[in-house]
């Protein structure tokens, strides 16, 4: 089959992918490489951005390469993590390291600006003040001046490497709008900087990109990268987007109502709605979808560190043996509260995590099966949020994507205490696969970007609620709620949650 072919690529926080699809959504090659997480500390976590640069050129290189059509390439887009940043100088180069969202070191920072800011960080940017770009910029301001000085402009990994790709310097660089209620410095509704918000969180807005849409160009392969990339010069790269909004796409999370469960790194839980709706509880972040009008409210937790971590502290050989031996009928009376590092939502960041309600008669894969309870339980509090702000909006299935989507076990919970079928969909690389969109789209070959995600990517089964088990979590819910505020603070100035069943 001839045709141009598109090229998403995914800088997330344990590996770099890429994949090339023709339009149809075919997927003619794919290729993943680890990127490595530099942990100096319970607080302290980076990454090397050029790392991200060489393990973004060695995947598109592979992929291309064994698409077998190379030269058929029209186009790339670039979708990463999202709540981190890097300082680049004025020939675009990295200056400082990438500060991850899992780097916690500016929590006087970001209760500083909830401080000064309050209701009105919320009302502006959809976002409270959480780890994320503000704060991390008014960090590197108070302990890294010297550093802080070489800055040209502060971006996202995503935009990071496309500058790199296209040679560009400190005038090109950018964020995409999917970002910006993670930078805590946007008036979100209207795409623009405020001044408002900068003053408060002591950043200053000439370290800011230009803001563009997920689907501008941003410019093409220079000679270096094509090389690198094993792609004629001059190909088209296009801005891209954030990896949740990348995988929502993806997964065809284009309609108000569609619920999306991305069970990667972070554990997100996101409904599709139409409207810009700030939420003061603290809870649900408002980011802009890749399709135009499109919002996604959304709330998330550090659920993929859990499960990397559980086989270590409990161990066992692997993952796959912990979730054999939790699968009984989950009858122990054991909770989880799953924030080892801090609850992100509502914010929490000195919040740590513990297992409660142990005895003798437990055994690891109690305490496994706990853990794959607690993000559900949460997801659950997200929900209950969303449904109050959203009145107008009927939640529906939950569509599922990342590593553990394929968890049977893990989707049967999530689906009993959600009390909404889980559903599974025919394909992996779902983020490439929303990058590739956004890149077809760009040069022009897609007409209806909603449209073309939806029917390109069909339902392989669904994991129903069990009415035993709704019944039970319904009851053990509360039992979490109630652990959870005893031992995690409430926001300042704000209730503890509720549960409504």
């Amino acid at each position: 089959m001839t045709g141009p072919l598109f090229v998403g690529v995914d800088v997330g926080t344990q590996s770099a992918k890429a994949a090339v699809f023709e339009l149809s959504g075919v997927c003619l090659g794919e290729a993943a490489v680890p990127l490595a997480l530099h942990r100096r500390g319970a607080d302290e976590v980076e990454q090397e951005p050029e790392d991200f640069y060489l393990a973004a050129t060695a995947v598109i290189a592979s992929c291309a390469s064994a698409s077998g059509r190379p030269g058929d390439v029209a186009g790339i887009a670039v979708a990463g993590q999202m709540a981190g940043v890097l300082g680049v100088g004025a020939d675009g180069r990295a200056v400082t390291p990438y500060d991850s969202w899992l780097d916690s070191r500016c929590r006087a920072e970001v209760e500083m600006i909830a401080a000064r800011l309050g209701d009105r960080l919320v009302e502006l940017s959809g976002c409270p003040s959480m780890v994320a770009h503000a704060p991390k910029i008014s960090w590197w301001r108070r302990h890294r001046p010297d550093t802080y000085g070489q800055v040209a402009r502060f971006v996202v990994p995503g935009a990071f490497v496309a500058g790199r790709l296209c040679d560009l310097d400190a005038t090109g660089a950018y964020i995409d709008t999917t970002y910006l209620h993670f930078s805590g410095l946007a008036d979100t509704a209207h795409a623009t900087w405020s001044p408002e918000l900068a003053t408060g969180s002591e950043v200053e807005l000439d370290k800011l990109p230009r803001i563009l849409a997920p689907t501008d160009m941003v410019g093409h392969l220079s000679a270096v990268a094509a090389r690198d990339c094993g792609l004629p010069p001059g190909t088209p790269v296009a801005a891209g987007l954030g990896d949740t909004a990348a995988g929502a796409l993806g997964a065809g999370i284009v309609a108000p109502g569609q619920l999306l469960d991305t069970a990667g790194t972070a554990s997100v839980l996101a409904l599709s709605t139409t409207a810009f709706r700030p939420d003061l509880s603290g809870t649900l972040v408002q980011m802009r979808g890749a399709v135009p009008g499109q919002w996604l409210a959304l709330a998330y937790l550090a659920g993929g560190d859990l499960l990397r971590w559980l086989p270590e502290v409990l161990g066992a050989a692997c993952l796959e043996d912990l979730i054999k031996e939790a699968s009984g009928r989950g009858g122990a009376r054991l909770l989880f509260v799953p924030h080892l590092g801090g609850r992100i939502l509502p914010a929490a960041p000195a919040a740590r995590g513990a297992w409660v309600g142990l005895d003798l008669s437990q055994t690891r894969g109690d305490l496994a099966r706990a853990v794959l309870e607690s993000v559900a339980f949460e997801y659950a509090g997200f929900l209950d949020v969303a449904r109050r702000l959203f009145p107008d909006v009927a939640p529906g299935d939950v569509r599922v994507i990342g590593g553990g989507g394929d968890d049977a076990l893990w989707n049967e919970i999530k689906a009993s205490v959600l009390h909404r079928p889980y559903v599974r969909l025919g394909r992996e690389s779902f983020s490439c696969w929303g990058a590739a969109l956004v890149a077809a789209a760009a040069a022009g070959a897609v007409d209806d970007l909603a449209a073309l995600a939806l029917s390109s990517t069909a339902e392989v089964d669904r994991a129903l609620p069990d009415p035993d088990l709704e019944a039970l979590y319904a009851r053990r819910r509360r039992d979490y709620t109630a652990t959870v505020n005893l031992l995690v603070p409430a926001p300042e100035g704000r209730p503890h949650q509720e549960v409504h069943v």
